[in-house]
């Protein structure tokens, strides 16, 4: 509303109250300006008309909104909304998402009342101590302490230098190994080849899903972005360049996590037959339900025509349905299937190679994603005794890595 009147018969029946609105504080709260008037009902409403006209057509009339003051006074949670005002929008909806889940959790109703300028390192571990014997876990004292850590540095720099970080030199409790989750680990090749063959059982898109993932380690949300336009079945690649993220209300396309992200990926001929078999499929479907096949539709979308794309945490959830119709250990998530991948790779390709066909925007992310394989250390271990014993050169050549390309024999000594 413009503005209200309202009689304020404790200063006599003539006298009323005038506010008009001028707009909003910092914080979303509406803001009037307030006047009393004296005389009748009717000259009272005209004044006000009056009012609201001038301050509708005086844009220079309305104040303006008061600068947020960054000082002694200013709370942990006050320096939260600041960062939610003035950075959040460059996130993704996902780290939004995980960010407020965070502080209404975690921090709004605790520490997050607290003066900045009151705190220091001691409350603060102390309050991540407080976290961890209320049953928090490692990796959510973490994600608290990242939410806190920044918002109080903005704070600090936003304040000129006035308020300090008092989470900067904080540490986190200890939890013991028993404590502490289990890291993905890369399947060994037979459970790769026991989901997918239970995937495609289970459904031909998903099967196909299951097949790309594990055959090019996509990360999950850059495979449901996928589009009939990113292959190109001439040259056996797929185009890398969009992901889709969990978000308020569905899912959306956005760009990828980084430039190194975008990419173009061979596939072998298995998975392009595969694909092929599943855009039949999909274009059967579009016909029955007598709707128009997208050409650009997404690859595993459960829309007719292919309009809309897959949800990333529906396609993580059939993965645990599939997984547990294989009988395949619980500690292997879709995510995993990235882990094997990388760890395939490593006899095949440089670390340089390997980075850019994993998307990865650093080089120690190879290390960080490279897990030992059993069959692959067993061999490992046959050959170390076969050096002490002496017979290294002696008994049949031993069969090749997972994935290891082998050199023709030559027809001669010379042909090399």
């Amino acid at each position: 509303m413009a503005g209200s009147i309202r009689q304020r018969k404790d200063r006599g029946s003539d006298t009323w109250e005038l506010r008009v609105f001028i707009g909003r504080d910092d914080r979303g709260r509406p803001r009037q300006r307030s006047i009393l008037f004296r005389g009748g009902k009717r000259a009272a409403e005209r004044e006000l008309a009056r009012l609201v006209t001038e301050q509708e057509s005086s844009p220079a009339a309305i104040p303006q909104e008061e600068a947020r003051a960054w000082g002694s006074s200013t709370t942990i949670n006050e320096a939260i909304e600041g960062w939610k005002e003035n950075g959040w929008a460059d996130l993704s909806p996902k780290t939004v998402r995980g960010y407020e889940e965070i502080w209404e959790r975690y921090v709004r109703k605790t520490i997050g009342a607290k003066r900045i300028a009151a705190l220091n390192a001691f409350e603060i571990e102390r309050y991540f101590r407080n976290l961890k014997d209320g049953g928090a876990g490692r990796d959510t004292v973490r994600r608290v302490r990242v939410v806190i850590g920044r918002a109080c540095r903005l704070a600090a720099k936003w304040s000129g230098g006035t308020l300090t970080n008092p989470v900067a030199d904080t540490e986190l409790p200890s939890w013991p190994m028993s404590e502490q989750p289990d890291p993905v680990r890369a399947p060994e090749v037979a459970e790769v080849q026991g989901l997918i063959r239970a995937a495609a059982d289970f459904d031909e898109r998903f099967g196909a899903f299951v097949h790309l993932a594990a055959a090019t380690g996509m990360r999950r949300g850059e495979a449901c972005a996928i589009r009939w336009t990113d292959i190109d079945w001439t040259d056996s690649t797929i185009r890398v360049d969009k992901s889709i993220v969990a978000a308020k209300g569905g899912a959306i396309v956005k760009d990828p996590k980084t430039k190194a992200s975008i990419r173009t990926v061979s596939v072998g001929n298995g998975t392009l037959a595969i694909l092929e078999d599943l855009r039949s499929s999909q274009v059967q479907l579009a016909e029955v339900c007598e709707v128009p096949f997208a050409e650009d539709g997404f690859v595993f979308s459960t829309e007719p025509g292919g309009g809309l794309p897959p949800h990333p945490e529906a396609m993580s959830h059939t993965f645990i349905k599939v997984r547990r119709r294989a009988g395949i250990a619980a500690d292997v998530h879709l995510h995993s299937l990235r882990h094997f991948q990388a760890t395939i790779l490593d006899p095949i390709i440089p670390e340089s190679q390997k980075q850019a066909r994993m998307g990865w925007s650093t080089i120690r992310m190879a290390r960080h994603y490279t897990d030992g394989i059993a069959t692959e250390d067993r061999r490992v271990a046959e050959h170390v005794a076969r050096v002490l014993d002496g017979t290294a050169g002696e008994g049949p050549v031993p069969a090749p890595h997972v994935g290891q390309q082998v050199p023709a024999a030559a027809d001669s000594p010379g042909e090399r």
